[in-house]
């Protein structure tokens, strides 16, 4: 397992993180019922398993299936007496958590609040990493930012990070953050897969630019990368993708990928899942890969993906499917910096 440095921050992190929304839901708990029902002795058990193999981050969500998540992983930490300073622990707020106009969002309010449920929740004095889950058009970045800061300084939390948000706004709040020498997004949480490389477009630019940290969430693209299905083929009924299509994907863009990596997967004896996270793994912007599972084998195997490297040949031909079409700027920006550089 590699460790890599969290963005521009002293701090680092496995190369694969263990995602645990598949902890907590149950058959009353809408579409988390189809993510995973897991209960406090699988949770245990996945989470033993990933610190065996070397994992010391582990995130979470006060969203996922409304609290539980948060619960187990802290019960678990402390069933497994596990010391505070070797994990990484990451949670985040802003998705809707009641009923009431301000159990959402990231206004100060609802920070304020949902960081002291979260501790409570996870068991714990401070949160390393805490991230705004969602965008919020209603709350000035100001007045998030604000908060995030004054809970940095008030020792709750060490680290801040985002997901979801447009690489406009991101900007904003860095510029922010660095005109009142303030408390910055040092990650950023996104969907990337090799069916899915839109962040390539304007946010890979910016966080290679800002040195922030990318972790990277679904990167099997909800299981269609899994190499369980094919194009055509039904995913089944105890798939998470037959009750729950999410992210949204180019199936056709998925199934070429699938049976390019197929043929690299036979070769070595391993899963089309392997590939697809190794395919990650190789990208140098890439801090660290969440992966989830709800089962114990399905989690072994793809922390074995940190065993595998791909050729350069490989690399190549995978880069020729998954290419994302032009754009603009992207194609205008790429010939005038090629004339830029010299040589």
């Amino acid at each position: 397992m590699k460790y890599n440095q969290l963005g521009r921050t002293g701090l680092y992190v496995s190369e694969l993180c263990l995602g645990t929304m598949t902890l907590g839901g149950n058959s009353d708990a809408g579409h988390w019922a189809s993510i995973g029902t897991l209960g406090r002795e699988e949770a245990n058990g996945l989470i033993a398993c990933a610190l065996d193999a070397g994992i010391n981050f582990i995130d979470t969500a006060d969203i996922y299936s409304f609290g539980e998540s948060e619960r187990l992983v802290g019960r678990a930490l402390k069933d497994l007496d596990v010391p505070r300073s070797k994990i990484v622990l990451a949670t985040k707020t802003g998705g809707v958590m009641g009923s009431q106009p301000n159990d959402q969002g990231a206004s100060r309010g609802h920070i304020m609040d949902s960081v002291q449920r979260s501790l409570e929740r996870l068991q714990v004095d401070h949160i390393d990493l805490y991230q705004i889950h969602a965008s919020d058009p209603i709350t000035p970045i100001e007045e998030t930012m604000r908060a995030l800061d004054d809970l940095t300084r008030q020792g709750l939390i060490r680290y801040v990070g985002v997901s979801n948000w447009h690489a406009g706004r991101i900007g904003k709040a860095l510029g922010l953050s660095a005109a009142q020498h303030a408390a910055r997004f040092e990650s950023l949480q996104a969907y990337y897969s090799i069916a899915g490389r839109d962040i390539e477009r304007e946010l890979v630019p910016l966080i290679t630019e800002e040195q922030m940290g990318l972790l990277v969430w679904s990167p099997l693209a909800g299981g269609l990368l899994s190499g369980k299905f094919g194009r055509g083929e039904s995913t089944g009924d105890n798939a998470r993708r037959s009750h729950f299509d999410f992210p949204p994907v180019d199936q056709d863009r998925a199934w070429a990928c699938v049976e390019q990596m197929r043929p690299m997967a036979d070769q070595r004896g391993v899963s089309v899942a392997r590939i697809a996270l190794a395919w990650l793994l190789s990208q140098r912007h890439v801090t660290s890969v969440l992966v989830g599972a709800k089962r114990l084998e399905q989690l072994e195997d793809n922390i074995s993906a940190v065993d595998i490297r791909l050729t350069a040949d490989e690399l190549a031909c995978l880069e020729e499917i998954s290419r994302l079409p032009p754009h603009y700027p992207g194609w205008m920006v790429a010939h005038q910096d090629a004339m830029r550089r010299p040589g």
